[in-house]
């Protein structure tokens, strides 16, 4: 049984950063709502309570019986969570006067305590909220202060309870608390007792072993993209049941230049049992004359489905439906705050539950998207595949703004195979993220020899990212930008202006649609 944190979700945007800091200390956990506590099993190590953008002195706000979980496992209270405990056991929250947010610098009373070994006086953490706590509980002791934040960290006394609590109203979890991971490590293994255990080969050889005893004989079909989250879903299953394994990669007419060829190949290549769909004219038929970029996910969704229906009842035998399901997906699923009320429409098994009437299976759904690179590693998955850039599921549909043509799906794949072809000879396509060509609807006037052109405006994006939830655009160097730009307009007809995104995430999205 793999230990595990459980971390207690009130809400707060930095709740999925509490769980990658953990993650990568090796230690595997969970987030669950605050409201839907799961029964604390042995394998539960400790628990971590998460921020919330409510206050505690709300008439509503979101509770939980404090004193329940620490009569069972150690405890981390961050910043709400902090405000939260000092609250129950008879300490004083007000609203704050001063500033609260932003860089501080932590002032380390016991340099002695667990949770701040070898942490460095005067560090800078990120404080972030309006609530501050005034005095705490008679069980409980002062370890940290910043200038303004009296209690930024505190611990309850020695057999005070029956296992340790501890608070900060600063955010480890966060880039800015220079010394976060350290205390964070700290809390997991000289308070919890956790062991380093959550690797790259303990996912796989846990994974494929739930795997065969969930499955057993009986066959799963799978969806490929192309993408690193089914390749490595299928390659789990592979390893699991073998040739039970049925994998569909349908060609859209949306990917980029030659990669339905290409992909085909390697997953042929890999030893999966897969199945290639040339479906493009079907796909283009139905987008004719659409340019409302929702329209076009939903048009794009419904006629996946329908190929992937129409293929899979050649095979009745199937009893599994398999997804590449990854753990922020399944996060925003349960979330406190509900799903976000922005969710694109299109998904590349949306509705096919329903219609297949067949079983599910995620071997993904507790990854993060770095996760699943580190697994397909260990899985031997080719690089091509390993460290594609992430890739939109409706294709290049939503990177052709406006209504889509054969003729722009063509000057949109030349145009990005030369972007990409240059970012891996100047030795740039692993330092970015993300990069993508954009073809606007926007035409202009330009000059070729002695004619005068009138021609689209495409525009190029680079972004650097950890999981796409936040995103900086690359700084790429002017020599390549002036290359590609060049290369692009000299090669690719139907492009005389070549321009450089340079927004980032927020206020921007990756994707243009």
């Amino acid at each position: 049984m793999t230990e595990k944190i459980l971390i207690l979700d009130f809400g707060s945007q930095y709740t999925q950063l509490i769980a990658r800091r953990v993650r990568e200390c090796e230690v595997y956990c969970e987030i669950v709502p605050y409201n839907k506590l799961p029964e604390l099993t042995s394998d539960i190590k400790g628990i971590i309570l998460s921020g919330s953008p409510s206050s505690v002195r709300d008439k509503d706000a979101p509770d939980v019986d404090v004193e329940k979980l620490l009569a069972a496992r150690p405890v981390l209270a961050v910043c709400y969570g902090a405000q939260l405990m000092a609250m129950k056991f008879g300490g004083n929250v007000e609203k704050s006067h001063v500033r609260e947010y932003g860089r501080a610098n932590l002032e380390i009373v016991n340099h002695e305590d667990a949770l701040l070994k070898n942490v460095e006086n005067n560090c800078q953490v990120w404080m972030s909220h309006s609530d501050t706590i005034k005095s705490l509980g008679s069980g409980f002791e002062l370890i940290a202060s910043s200038e303004t934040v009296e209690y930024a960290a505190y611990r309850s006394k020695s057999g005070a309870y029956a296992h340790q609590a501890y608070a900060l109203q600063f955010h480890p979890e966060v880039y800015h608390s220079t010394e976060g991971k350290k205390i964070v490590s700290n809390f997991l293994f000289d308070v919890c007792g956790c062991a380093h255990k959550w690797t790259p080969a303990s996912f796989v050889e846990e994974s494929v072993k739930s795997l065969k005893a969930q499955i057993g004989d009986e066959k799963v079909i799978l969806g490929l993209s192309g993408g690193v989250d089914s390749s490595v879903a299928a390659l789990l299953l592979e390893e699991a049941i073998g040739d039970n394994l049925l994998c569909i990669f349908v060609d859209n007419g949306l990917l980029r230049k030659n990669e339905f060829e290409t992909v085909l190949h390697q997953y042929e290549e890999m030893g999966l049992n897969v199945q290639g769909v040339r479906a493009g004219q079907r796909f283009l038929k139905e987008l004719q004359g659409v340019s409302d970029p929702e329209q076009k996910r939903k048009i794009i969704g419904r006629v996946f489905i329908e190929v992937f229906e129409h293929e899979s009842h050649k095979h009745p035998e199937v009893k599994w439906l398999a997804q590449g399901t990854i753990y922020p997906d399944v996060i925003e699923s349960v979330s406190v705050k509900g799903p976000s009320a922005t969710i694109k429409s299109h998904h590349n098994v949306g509705g096919l539950p329903d219609i297949l009437k067949l079983k599910i299976v995620e071997p993904l759904r507790f990854l993060f998207k770095d996760e699943v690179r580190k697994a397909g590693k260990e899985l031997g998955l080719v690089p091509d595949i390993l460290y594609r850039h992430p890739f939109p599921g409706p294709g290049l549909a939503v990177r052709i703004l406006g209504d889509i043509t054969p003729e722009k799906v063509h000057i949109l794949q030349e145009a990005d195979f030369i972007y990409t072809e240059n970012l891996k000879k100047f030795g740039l396509y692993n330092e970015v993220w993300q990069a993508g060509a954009i073809l606007t609807p926007l035409k202009t006037v330009g000059v070729m020899g002695d004619e005068r052109t009138y021609e689209h405006v495409l525009a190029l994006r680079a972004v650097n990212s950890t999981d796409g939830m936040t995103a900086d655009w690359s700084h790429l160097p002017h020599e390549f930008l002036a290359k590609v730009s060049n290369d692009i307009i000299n090669n690719v007809k139907g492009v005389n202006r070549v321009v450089y995104d340079i927004s980032s995430k927020p206020p921007a999205t990756i994707e243009w649609e």
